[in-house]
């Protein structure tokens, strides 16, 4: 019994670090669906491995410090379970995870018929707060990974008749393919339309810009602020829609530069200083304010890691610039 209990646990851990194979996946949705016990075991292990990956957060995400993490919980969950019968659902709500579990438990649920839990919530919701980055996979098999200060919505019976999501912010997409049902990813400016592909969009509402990046396959772009043609995408080009000028605009990409957030690293090639303000708000949850407006306009350029360094070593790289300065005044960063 143990042993069946512990292939279980690596195969959720590993569905929800890197996700399974198609026969394996069917091994995993039938065990969920054999009981009650069974499906609230899954949904109690989805909460204890994102909880295990929120500590990696500022590093650079080690699935197996995660997965040891989630080993040592899960003991610990089963022995406090022989201990006392805990409420299963004290706390979720506290939590985006939680409408994220839903998410896992609302398919599974809908391939036995079990309507109720589907309608329970209208959407879900999965978020990346400011300082961190959140990496998940979709019902479909598709993985995507959330930049900061990033988050998606998408309705609780998604891969069944349709695949959309929409996105506010900077999301990677590796979407597994399915030729009958295409996937679409919206913001409010600009949808993407893909059969399968993997590409990068970002689209914050404060910035001045959208940028779709296609690392493979084939992508369709239609503008949703400005009627135009769509605009067909194919590997190593990047879509940029200017939102004043309202057009968008084809142009050749660095697949590996437009990634490297993905990997912890931050680059600045020629970056207005205001955008640079933008990114460290988001990738180190901080405020930043100018005292002129001027500041905003200097050019900056430099490679970091996060995993190996900190804000201060971003800030200081700044100040050794000579054109720029910054002062902490409360919980504000002062650039002057």
């Amino acid at each position: 019994m143990e042993t069946k209990t512990a292939h279980i646990d690596e195969l959720i851990s590993t569905f929800l670090a890197e996700g399974l194979e198609a026969d394996v996946l069917e091994e995993l949705k039938a065990w969920i669906a054999e009981s009650e016990e069974n499906r609230v075991h899954f949904m109690k292990c989805q909460e204890i491995w994102f909880s295990a990956v929120q500590e990696q957060e500022g590093k650079y995400y080690d699935q197996e410090k995660a997965f040891e993490l989630f080993e040592k919980r899960v003991e610990k969950q089963k022995a406090e379970k022989r201990k006392a019968r805990i409420p299963v659902w004290r706390g979720l709500y506290k939590y985006a995870v939680a409408i994220l579990l839903f998410g896992f438990i609302s398919y599974f649920s809908y391939q036995k018929g079990e309507n109720s839990l589907r309608n329970a919530l209208a959407e879900i919701e999965v978020e990346a707060p400011s300082g961190s980055q959140t990496r998940l996979h979709l019902p479909d098999g598709t993985t995507v990974l959330l930049n900061s200060d990033s988050r998606i919505t998408y309705a609780q019976d998604f891969g069944v008749n349709s695949r959309e999501v929409t996105l506010q912010g900077e999301g990677y997409f590796e979407v597994a393919h399915n030729q009958k049902i295409p996937f679409y990813v919206k913001t409010e400016d600009v949808q993407v339309r893909v059969l399968g592909t993997k590409f990068n969009f970002r689209d914050y509402p404060e910035d001045g810009e959208v940028v779709v990046s296609l690392i493979e396959g084939k992508v369709a772009l239609k503008n949703k602020i400005r009627q135009e043609a769509d605009l067909v995408l194919m590997p190593d080009e990047q879509m940029v829609l200017d939102k004043k000028e309202k057009v968008m605009k084809k142009e050749s990409m660095n697949a590996q530069a437009v990634l490297q957030w993905a990997e912890g690293c931050l680059s600045f090639d020629e970056t207005p200083l205001l955008e640079v303000a933008k990114i460290l708000e988001r990738s180190y949850d901080v405020e930043i304010e100018f005292t002129e407006e001027s500041l905003k306009e200097l050019r900056f350029y430099g490679n970091f890691n996060r995993t190996k360094q900190g804000l201060n070593d971003i800030l200081n790289a700044l100040s050794a610039t000579g054109k720029v300065h910054y002062m902490l005044k409360g919980e504000k960063i002062v650039l002057y």
